[in-house]
């Protein structure tokens, strides 16, 4: 019987769990990856995570694979096929934000690169672990995540507030907000490189 420690809010050993596991708080450094939690945490807006694993293949259905070049073309007629298929969430306007979100990310893309490149550079491609979190007391946002918020709205991206953007950090690795008795916390610092900030560096 499995009896590894887990962050609690993942332990339904089901979806949350296994999404925990194998992908939360893991960097990412795949701009299709990056693309894909970010138009996920657009839909979440106003619902659960829950609810997006759960439809994530519906997502990935509706928008081919998350590829953000294509879906960055996507015209009137593909998002009326998007809002017809059976199981997708039915709001145009967070559809059309994911679509005008793909042009601002290939935007980002050609200026520094890759969208990996620009994010990763507002943590100095570590990952941030703040004091008094690894015991569980992670914040809602964030001095960085406002930061990181303004300059997207700034370029241009929308459904991407500072709650929004400090879920998406947490989920690609840029802060590790696992609870020091959670398997995956050794093991992530001991891989990949980060540093360390004091709660001051938050306000």
């Amino acid at each position: 019987m499995e009896n590894k420690i887990r962050c609690p809010w993942c332990c339904d050993n089901g979806i949350n769990q296994k999404y925990h596991d194998e992908e939360w708080g893991i960097p990412v450094h795949d701009d299709r990856k990056q693309f894909e939690f970010l138009m996920m945490e657009v839909m979440q807006c106003g619902l659960n995570w829950t609810m997006m694993l759960k439809k994530r293949e519906i997502f990935k259905k509706c928008f081919d694979n998350f590829e953000y070049e294509k879906i960055a073309i996507y015209n009137e007629e593909k998002v009326q096929e998007i809002l017809e298929e059976p199981g997708m969430i039915r709001s145009r306007r967070k559809i059309e934000a994911i679509i005008n979100n793909a042009k601002q990310y290939i935007k980002i893309s050609q200026e520094f690169g890759s969208f990996d490149s620009y994010l990763w550079a507002f943590s100095d491609y570590k990952t941030i672990l703040y004091k008094g979190h690894k015991e569980g007391t992670p914040v809602a946002r964030n001095r960085l995540s406002d930061m990181v918020s303004k300059d997207l709205k700034k370029r241009g991206f929308k459904y991407l507030g500072s709650v929004t953007v400090y879920s998406h950090l947490q989920a690609c690795g840029i802060i590790n907000d696992h609870v020091e008795s959670c398997f995956m916390y050794k093991p992530l610092i001991k891989k990949y490189p980060v540093v360390y900030k004091e709660p001051e560096d938050e306000a």
